[in-house]
């Protein structure tokens, strides 16, 4: 595993980009979700999907979260 990036089983974003995404609507800081694949935002209770290792960073594309699972 390389030291650079955060691995999962489906999702591989570098930890620099995780720590300067925001979330568009809220501006608050987002998460990885493993399941379905994405960017969680918790205030905003959005999921930003990742397709084609690309986090989709519209909030028109985002899908609702529930408690506790995206």
């Amino acid at each position: 595993m390389s030291p650079f990036f955060l691995r999962r089983p489906s999702l591989t974003i570098d930890p620099f980009l995780l720590s300067i995404l925001v979330c568009p609507q809220c501006r608050g800081p987002l998460t990885l979700s493993e399941a379905p694949p994405g960017l969680a935002c918790h205030a905003c209770s959005l999921l930003f999907p990742v397709k084609d290792d690309i986090p989709v960073m519209l909030v028109e594309e985002a899908l609702p979260v529930t408690e506790g699972r995206p």
